[in-house]
C-alpha cells in the first residue's frame, strides 16, 4: 500500500462548467494510463495535503467512486495569480511495473564543508530534480548528494555522483555523467570584480561637467 491515499469522484463537468466546481471547494482532474480516461475531482485541502507530500516522486492510492487505483502525478496546473491548484493530472501504474518519476536532488553537508566554513564559497544548484525510473515501491522521495568533500571553487557535483538506490536508475540514459548538478562560486572575488568593472567604465563626454558646473551640450546651448 502507498502511504499517500486521496478519494476522487467521477465528474462530467468540463469546460468553462468548472469554474463551479473550483468554486464549490473542488479541484478537477484527470487519470489517464489505465483502460479508460477517467474525468474526476476531490476536495480542496485533502488534495493539496496530499500533493504537497507525494510529489511527482511518491505513488498514491486512489479510490476513484469506490474503486482502487494506484497512480503518481504527472502535473498540476496552478493559478499564476493567486497560485490556488487548478487542475491535477494523475498517471495510473502498476506496483509490478517500472515508471518513469520526477525526484528532487538534495544537497547535504555543504556548510560541514571546507568550501563553505574557510573560504565561504557558495553553491549554485544547476539541478534541482532529475527523472528515475524503479517500481512504484522502489521510487525515492529524494536523492542527496553529499558535499561534505568540496574546498575548491573548482570543485563540483556531477552526475555521475549521484547515489541512486537499489532498484532505481536514471531515466535519461543519454544524460552526461559529467553534466554539473552543482557548482562553487566565490561571492567576495565576484562583487570586488564587480566593483573594478564599474571603476573602469568609460565616462562619456556628455556626462563631464565643464569647468562651470554645466555639461558641454548645456553650455554649448546657452552660446547658440
Amino acid at each position: 500500500m502507498a502511504e499517500y491515499k486521496l478519494a476522487l469522484e467521477k465528474r462530467e463537468l468540463t469546460g468553462k462548467k468548472l469554474k463551479s466546481l473550483r468554486e464549490s471547494g473542488l479541484i478537477p482532474s484527470v487519470v489517464y494510463g489505465g483502460k479508460d480516461i477517467i474525468l474526476a475531482s476531490s476536495p480542496y485541502v485533502a488534495t493539496e495535503k496530499v500533493l504537497n507530500g507525494a510529489g511527482y516522486h511518491s505513488p498514491i492510492d486512489l479510490d476513484i467512486a469506490g474503486k482502487k487505483q494506484l497512480a503518481i502525478v504527472k502535473d498540476v496546473q496552478v493559478d499564476p495569480v493567486s497560485r490556488k491548484i487548478m487542475n491535477v493530472e494523475f498517471q495510473a501504474i502498476s506496483a509490478s511495473e517500472a515508471v518513469v518519476a520526477t525526484t528532487p536532488v538534495v544537497i547535504v553537508n555543504f556548510e560541514a564543508s571546507d568550501a563553505s566554513k574557510i573560504y565561504h564559497f557558495a553553491m549554485t544548484h544547476a539541478i534541482e530534480e532529475i527523472e528515475v525510473k524503479a517500481k512504484p515501491a522502489d521510487l525515492p522521495k529524494e536523492i542527496e548528494v553529499d558535499a561534505s568533500k568540496l574546498s575548491s571553487v573548482e570543485d563540483k557535483i556531477v552526475i555521475a555522483d549521484l547515489v541512486l538506490p537499489k532498484g532505481v536508475e536514471l531515466a535519461d540514459k543519454e544524460l552526461s555523467p559529467e553534466q554539473v548538478v552543482a557548482s562553487l562560486y566565490d561571492p567576495a572575488a565576484e562583487a570586488a570584480a564587480r566593483e573594478a568593472e564599474a571603476e573602469t567604465e568609460p565616462v562619456e563626454a556628455a556626462d563631464v561637467p565643464a569647468d562651470n558646473g554645466q555639461k558641454p551640450e548645456e553650455a554649448a546651448t546657452k552660446e547658440a
